[in-house]
């Protein structure tokens, strides 16, 4: 797996493309234990700058109320990243499907990477309460 340079990483954070030849380390991130917390990340880089300029557009352009352009960009803030969220797993499957690789991979290899876990913790579980 040929990991990226910091400027194609930073590029990738904020939405762009990577070159295929990096396309494993697309799976890679797309599986890892912390996907989720990179992509909220991600949404953030992508909502603030908006959010950002419809603000700045309520209080220059229409002369809103400071706390009203606030309250309005706030809200846009809120919304963009629940729903954004909502959509987290289907995001990322997309973003790996158009490095190559089927549609449901990063959950297959997040499943597997927890396996043994999920093992561990099914046995556990039927040691408490299926062989009381």
């Amino acid at each position: 797996m040929t990991t990226p340079p910091l400027p194609h990483r930073l590029w990738y954070l904020l939405g762009g493309r990577l070159p295929q030849k990096y396309r494993d380390w697309v799976l890679h991130d797309a599986a890892r234990p912390s996907w989720l917390a990179w992509f909220a990340v991600r949404t953030l880089f992508r909502m603030v700058p908006l959010t950002t300029l419809i603000t700045v557009g309520l209080l220059l352009g229409l002369d809103a109320p400071a706390g009203l352009a606030l309250a309005c960009g706030g809200l846009g803030l809120v919304v963009g990243v629940y729903f954004m969220l909502s959509y987290a797993i289907e995001s990322t499957e997309y973003r790996v499907s158009r490095y190559g690789h089927a549609h449901g991979a990063a959950a297959q290899a997040r499943k597997a990477r927890d396996a043994a876990k999920d093992a561990a913790r099914q046995r556990r579980y039927d040691a408490a309460w299926r062989n009381a």
